[in-house]
């Protein structure tokens, strides 16, 4: 059944509106075009009077498919057309993705995670923000308030830890060495695998890689076989919240000449950080 209004306004030129009553609600066949610049809503409601108007006669029961139905009028002027959406899109706060390049995408709380977003090269910008902060927390308050930080990759080897750089925990704050490796994790990781080592930490490797942490300063007393590692195990959400990656830094390792091929620093040991071979002189031969 198609019914047909035709209605009047006091400013504008009329409009007709024509629907189609189909199993109990109505839909609009054809729009309607109108000079009014401000949206409208025009409410069906029961009535069992009758017009005299030249428009059909409406009954009740067709009344009582259109109740509660609506119309909207839509924009023709210029500005409506033009108008631009406004975005409703909210910024990511978590990321799980992966990509080529130095850095996969990780977004966490800018306050507490230094994060590494998806593209190329992304990693150069909080890598040096952390080595930044490394050499100023250093050099007010020296070695006492730094780490070591070895990686482990246990598809490759189960017994070579590797040398990747140093983090620095400002005193006095609620950072402690291990929430320094957490808040920087990614970066740390992203880092040793891609630009590193990825002979031993990336590609097939690089699933499962550990972080571990010894005193600072400590390169020769670990090839000497006189310390032990500590693993750092958890996530972003064991950081408390007065934590803030302000007060931590990372300084990574870096290598030149042929350690590029060779590798540089690294140390066994067994799955509990512990020197697998006794302790040695560093006159002796290793």
């Amino acid at each position: 059944m198609v019914l047909t209004v035709k209605m009047k306004r006091k400013a504008a030129s009329s409009f007709s509106i024509i629907f189609v009553v189909l199993s109990g609600s109505c839909r609009e066949v054809s729009g309607f075009t109108s000079q009014i610049h401000h949206r409208h809503q025009f409410s069906f409601t029961s009535s069992t009077t009758t017009t005299s108007t030249p428009s059909q006669t409406i009954s009740q029961s067709i009344i009582g498919h259109l109740h509660e139905c609506t119309v909207h009028n839509r924009r023709t002027s210029r500005t409506a057309l033009n108008a631009k959406k406004t975005s409703t899109k909210k910024k990511a706060t978590t990321s799980v993705t992966s990509g080529a390049g130095f850095g996969t995408k990780i977004v966490a709380v800018d306050k507490q995670v230094r994060s590494v977003s998806g593209h190329r090269g992304s990693g150069e910008k909080p890598l040096r923000q952390a080595a930044n902060t490394f050499d100023a927390i250093r050099k007010d308050h020296g070695a006492e308030c730094t780490n070591d930080v070895y990686c482990r990759s246990p598809l490759n080897d189960k017994e070579t830890f590797w040398f990747v750089g140093k983090i620095a925990v400002r005193p006095n704050t609620a950072a402690t060495p291990e929430q320094a490796v957490l808040s920087q994790k990614r970066l740390i990781l992203e880092y040793s695998k891609r630009e590193l080592r990825p002979q031993n930490l990336g590609g097939k490797y690089s699933d499962n890689l550990e972080l571990w942490i010894a005193p600072g300063d400590s390169e020769m007393d670990a090839v000497q076989n006189k310390i032990s590692l500590v693993r750092v195990d958890g996530s972003t959400a064991d950081l408390v919240p007065d934590f803030s990656v302000k007060d931590v830094g990372y300084n990574p390792e870096i290598y030149v000449g042929d350690e590029r091929e060779k590798g540089g620093l690294r140390i066994k040991r067994d799955d509990e950080g512990r020197p697998i071979k006794p302790v040695f002189d560093v006159n002796q031969s290793i």
